[in-house]
């Protein structure tokens, strides 16, 4: 990265105490400056214009606009006219994503990694613009976390990260709703992820996928290896896998109904795919956690060292 990017820190925005979110105001925006984060950013235009520049691009932002920023992407703010703006700065991975169905959400794949990736193909026209009511509902929101996040008192953590759960929903419904030319594409593709997330045990073929995408199959798997970093297929694959963890440490069943749980109907094949995705077999991963001594004083109950 060149010098002239300043890296923000962690350490200069968040609390001592380590918790994941800060709300900062920008009111208005002063010159910056080209920066880049190691967090991301939940970015909400409350008033005023100016541009967003990444590298070479710019991009004119108004009352309403709101987009996501990942920790790497270096941007500044230009020609500011009374820019406003609030940032919701959170470490991407402290946060319970896993959290609820928020990943069946189409909207939420949409406005957290697809547009982000596509900003500059789309030339930033596919980023959410909240309405009024919308805007004035997302401030609401903000304001009631920020209040949790400076008060401090009991119970902070659980209020802060239920409220962060409750804008990012928010702001994924609205994504979903408000369906522009340009966010259309991108919505399609994420209804194929929520898809997947919500059917993984089923059998789902590609052709499926491509079908409710509404693509063509080249630009449909171009496009989704390109923001996924997987085939839909192998993206699929590690999901069961992942939800097959969460068996295996919580379940009695057998590996085989495990497997068959989540989609797999053959365990030879399941018991291969797990090893090469965690680095160990499903039998090893599920002895890790019966191993782990229960807590002081609470009965975990009788081991029948069933598979």
């Amino acid at each position: 990265m060149p010098e002239s990017i300043r890296v923000l820190r962690k350490s200069q925005f968040f609390h001592p105490d380590g918790f994941p979110i800060v709300v900062t105001r920008r009111d208005p925006q002063e010159p910056f400056g080209l920066h880049s984060h190691e967090f991301w950013e939940i970015v909400i235009i409350t008033g005023g214009s100016g541009l967003h520049v990444t590298g070479d691009d710019s991009y004119e932002l108004a009352a309403g606009d709101a987009f996501v920023i990942g920790g790497s992407r270096p941007h500044d703010y230009q020609n500011l006219d009374d820019l406003r703006l609030i940032n919701v700065l959170f470490d991407n991975n402290e946060l319970p994503w896993g959290l609820g169905d928020l990943s069946e959400m189409p909207g939420y794949h949409a406005l957290f990694t697809l547009e982000p990736a596509f900003r500059q193909r789309h030339q930033f026209d596919s980023r959410l613009r909240l309405d009024p009511m919308d805007l004035a509902y997302a401030i609401e929101q903000i304001e009631r976390l920020e209040h949790e996040l400076d008060e401090r008192a009991a119970g902070f953590r659980v209020q802060a990260f239920a409220m962060m759960m409750q804008l990012v929903t928010f702001l994924a419904r609205c994504y979903d709703r408000c369906r522009s030319p340009r966010s259309q594409g991108l919505l399609e593709v994420a209804d194929a992820i929520a898809h997947i997330e919500i059917h993984y045990a089923d059998a789902i073929t590609l052709d499926q996928l491509i079908q409710i995408s509404n693509m063509s199959r080249r630009n449909f798997l171009r496009t989704f290896e390109t923001v996924m970093g997987d085939s839909p297929i192998q993206y699929l694959i590690r999901l069961r896998i992942r939800k097959a963890c969460e068996r295996l440490r919580t379940s009695k069943k057998s590996i085989t109904e495990i497997a068959m749980d989540v989609g797999f109907s053959d365990s030879n094949y399941f018991s291969r795919k797990f090893r090469d995705v965690i680095g160990v077999s499903p039998r090893e991963y599920k002895r890790m956690y019966r191993e782990v001594p229960p807590v002081t004083g609470v009965d975990m109950g009788p081991d029948d060292g069933s598979d």
